[in-house]
């Protein structure tokens, strides 16, 4: 038998013993294996969308709804619709679920406490760290959500001398986020929506074949952009008609921007430095943030193989003078750093952020000068 046929056999088995070890043991409560992992996730983050739970957890739409209902059912749960956008789906733990939740994680300690028990402490740090790095590698196989046969843009504009520097261009928009950036602008990109359209993929390089003389480029921007499996297919047809392409990217897929770079199907970055590193997770709205990645694909950037800007949109609530010299140290001598002071709009995450007053953008400025000569204020000096 092949190495990746114990694996794949192992991985089943491991599923499938403690799917059915949580389902006796949680049968009291009337939970099972996926409400648990549901109840905990919605536990450490009171609030959290509905759909940002399924791309969270790796389920599928239906299997989330049902799981929630029966959550709902039961009385551990509570559905609201968000007042910001209807759409939205925001979920809350009632007192129920407060009265059992230090239950519900020493089962799962017990659990671990179990299958680990022949190990070291060692062996299990390390099991820890290859399990991590092996789940890193499946998500990033599996695009998150993007499991269909074709690359799906929900955004469009058709002519821009804004998004590439120096160029005209148009620029595409796609769905999704691992991040959940409080400040960002495109809300119903990040929490798509389960009856969002894609354009018509055949309508979109229709277009591109006859602009070929009339742009210079196309800017893919999102969401995510990276989180697209289907990304390599789309942009190599498009360097098939003659276009540059730049790409908007958090930084955090190290390995798939290296690769689009190295065969060349990327020819403009614009690489966003969310934060200083202890500000990150606050900053992008998630606990767990790949800070490796995001530092490789820093370091890739300043070795100037390909042209690139970095940029940090400046929020009060999440920044301040020191943090912009302290990013500006970090990418120390990199070609450019654009600061881009955060506007409230309609379908902006959080509401009730404020922007850095000029005063303010200006010593940002200054701060960051002595680390990186070509600091520029986007939008207003």
């Amino acid at each position: 038998m092949s190495e990746k046929s114990y694996f794949t056999i192992d991985t089943s088995i491991l599923f499938r013993a403690n799917q059915r070890y949580f389902d006796d043991v949680l049968a009291k409560y009337g939970l099972g294996y996926a409400q648990l992992i549901f109840l905990i996730e919605i536990y450490e983050h009171e609030g959290i969308a509905m759909n940002a739970l399924a791309e969270g957890a790796y389920f599928d739409k239906g299997s989330v709804t049902k799981s929630i209902q029966k959550l709902e059912e039961s009385g551990y749960v509570e559905v609201e619709v968000s007042s910001e956008d209807r759409r939205v789906k925001k979920l809350y733990t009632t007192a129920k679920t407060q009265e059992i939740i230090l239950k519900l994680y020493a089962i799962r300690q017990e659990r671990w406490n179990y299958l680990s028990q022949d190990l070291s402490a060692q062996e299990k740090q390390a099991f820890i760290e290859a399990n991590a790095a092996i789940c890193k590698r499946a998500k990033e196989y599996e695009g998150l959500h993007m499991v269909d046969s074709e690359m799906k843009f929900y955004g469009f504009q058709k002519c821009t001398l804004l998004d590439y520097p120096g160029k005209v261009a148009s620029t595409l928009f796609t769905g999704g986020c691992n991040f959940r950036c409080p400040f960002c602008h495109n809300r119903d990109l990040v929490f798509l929506d389960e009856g969002a359209s894609p354009l018509d993929i055949d309508y979109l390089e229709e277009f591109f074949k006859k602009r070929r003389k009339l742009l210079d480029g196309v800017c893919i921007t999102g969401g995510e952009p990276l989180l697209n499996r289907h990304l390599k297919t789309f942009m190599r047809r498009l360097k098939d008609m003659g276009y540059l392409i730049k790409l908007d990217t958090n930084g955090s897929y190290f390995n798939a921007l290296k690769a689009l770079i190295e065969e060349g199907l990327i020819d403009y970055v614009a690489m966003d430095i969310k934060n200083i590193k202890e500000k990150y997770p606050l900053t992008v709205g998630v606990d767990n943030v790949d800070m490796t990645a995001i530092d490789q694909s820093i370091d890739y950037l300043l070795k100037g193989k390909i042209d690139y800007e970095f940029r940090t949109t400046l929020v009060k609530e999440f920044h301040d003078i020191s943090d912009v010299a302290k990013i500006a140290q970090r990418i120390k001598g990199a070609k450019a750093y654009y600061l881009q002071n955060f506007v409230d709009r309609d379908k902006v995450i959080q509401k009730g952020l404020h922007p850095l007053s000029h005063e303010e953008l200006i010593k940002a400025k200054k701060a960051a000068l002595p680390y990186v000569e070509n600091t520029q204020i986007r939008g207003e000096e």
